[in-house]
C-alpha cells in the first residue's frame, strides 16, 4: 500500500470515528441529565477505571498505553461536556458581571500608588506608563505594597511579576496567594541597563556592583566578563544607585536606569549591559477593590492541587476542552506544607467569553481550592 491509499483509509476511519465521537458525545449528555435528576457526581472514577481495563485488554499489548491515553482524553471531554451542561453561574461568575457593569469605563489617570525602592526604580517607569498623574509612595520591599494596599493606604499598588530573560519574581507571586489583592491591570516595560559609578571612576576602577537580583540575572553575562569584582543585592536597583552616590566610595558602581545617573549625580560607565536587546519586564497593577475596565483579555487565578498523579494534567485539560488557551503556568512550594504547591495561571480570553466564565463556574462549584486574581488589560 502506498501513502496515497494510507491516507486514503485513514480519511475514511476518521469519518467513521467523527461520527462514532459525536454519538459518544450525545450519550455523555444524556447521562449527564440523569445525574442532574439523581443528584450524582459527574466525576465517576470507578467507571473510568473499568473502561480503561476493558479497552486496553482488547488491543495489542503495544497499544495499551495509546488505547489508555485516547481514552483519558475523551474521559476529559466528556466530564467537561457534561460540566457545561450541568454547570450553573457560580457566585463568583455573577459577581463578574456585576463588577463589569459597575467599573468605570476608563482607567483612572490620577491614584495614590505603591511602588518598591525609591524615585527612579523601574516601578516608577511602570506606575507612569498606568497612570497619567500618579501620586507615588516608596515602600522597602514587595511585602510593604501589598500591606498599603490591603490597608487602603494606597488604592494601587505596582509591582513586577517577570522578565523576559530572568524569568519570574518568586517573591511576588508568594505575596499574591497571601493577601487578598486583584489585578486591575498590567504593562510590559522595556528595560534598559546600564552601570552607574561616581564621576572619576572608570570600569577597571569598580571593584563591588550594586543592584536588585534580577537586574543582576539579566546582566550575567557582562558581569561574568569583569574579574575581581564582588557583586552585591541590593533591595532595588534605584536604591543600589543611591547607595552608590551616598557611599563616597570611586570603586563602586550599581545597575540601574539611566534616569538615576541624573537622580544620583553619578555618570553611565557602560550602557546596554543586558544580556539580551529584547529585555523586558511585566508589571501589574493590584488593588483591594474589585476593578474590571473595559477590554480585558487576560485572567489570573491561583489553584492549590492535590499532590497525586494526574491533578494537573486534569486541571489543563478542562482549558483545552473549552479552547482557552494558557499563556502562562507557575508553581510556587507552600511554605509550611508537605510537598503542596500553588498554581500560578495565565489565561489569555476576553473576560466576556463565556468559554471563561463556564471555567470559573466549574472551578468554584468543584470546590477545587482556587483563588481568582483578575480580569485585565495588558498594555504594550
Amino acid at each position: 500500500m502506498d501513502i496515497k491509499e494510507a491516507r486514503k483509509e485513514i480519511d475514511a476511519v476518521d469519518c467513521e470515528l467523527t461520527a462514532l465521537f459525536e454519538k459518544r458525545m450525545k450519550l455523555a449528555a444524556e447521562i449527564a441529565e440523569y445525574k442532574r435528576q439523581n443528584a450524582k457526581a459527574v466525576f465517576d472514577p470507578a467507571r473510568e477505571r473499568e473502561i480503561i481495563n476493558r479497552v486496553t485488554s482488547e488491543v495489542d499489548p503495544e497499544m495499551e498505553r495509546y488505547a489508555k491515553t485516547l481514552y483519558l482524553t475523551l474521559f476529559d471531554l466528556s466530564r467537561s461536556y457534561q460540566k457545561k451542561l450541568l454547570c450553573e453561574p457560580s457566585a463568583l461568575s455573577r459577581r463578574i458581571e456585576e463588577v463589569i457593569s459597575s467599573t468605570p469605563t476608563e482607567f483612572p489617570r490620577r491614584a495614590v500608588v505603591a511602588c518598591q525602592g525609591v524615585e527612579g526604580a523601574y516601578s516608577q517607569h511602570a506606575c507612569e506608563k498606568l497612570f497619567e498623574f500618579p501620586s507615588i509612595m516608596y515602600f522597602n520591599n514587595f511585602e510593604g505594597v501589598f500591606g498599603a494596599v490591603e490597608s487602603g493606604l494606597c488604592k494601587y499598588g505596582v509591582l513586577p511579576l517577570e522578565n523576559s530573560s530572568a524569568g519570574s519574581v518568586n517573591a511576588v507571586y508568594d505575596l499574591m496567594n497571601k493577601y487578598h489583592c486583584y489585578i486591575t491591570a498590567s504593562v510590559k516595560l522595556f528595560i534598559d541597563h546600564t552601570l552607574l559609578a561616581p564621576e572619576g571612576t572608570d570600569l577597571s576602577d569598580v571593584r563591588e556592583i550594586f543592584s536588585h537580583e534580577q537586574a543582576i540575572g539579566q546582566c550575567s553575562v557582562f558581569l561574568s566578563s569583569l574579574k575581581n569584582v564582588k557583586v552585591t543585592v541590593c533591595e532595588n536597583t534605584a536604591a543600589a544607585a543611591k547607595k552608590v552616590a551616598e557611599s563616597g566610595r570611586k570603586d563602586a558602581a550599581a545597575i540601574g536606569s539611566r534616569d538615576c545617573a541624573e537622580l544620583y549625580g553619578l555618570r553611565v560607565v557602560e550602557k546596554n549591559i543586558q544580556n539580551t536587546a529584547n529585555n523586558y519586564t511585566r508589571f501589574i497593577c493590584i488593588s483591594k477593590n474589585f476593578e474590571i475596565y473595559p477590554g480585558a483579555n487576560k485572567t489570573s487565578i491561583l489553584m492549590i492541587l492535590q499532590h497525586k498523579p494526574g491533578s494537573l494534567y486534569h486541571v489543563i485539560a478542562r482549558f483545552a476542552a473549552l479552547g482557552l488557551n494558557l499563556t502562562k503556568l507557575e508553581s510556587r512550594p507552600i511554605s509550611g506544607s508537605n510537598f503542596e504547591f500553588m498554581f500560578y495561571f495565565d489565561i489569555e480570553a476576553s473576560v466576556y467569553s463565556p468559554e471563561l466564565r463556564t471555567l470559573i463556574s466549574e472551578l468554584e462549584n468543584d470546590g477545587e481550592q482556587f483563588a481568582y486574581l483578575g480580569s485585565y488589560l495588558e498594555k504594550q
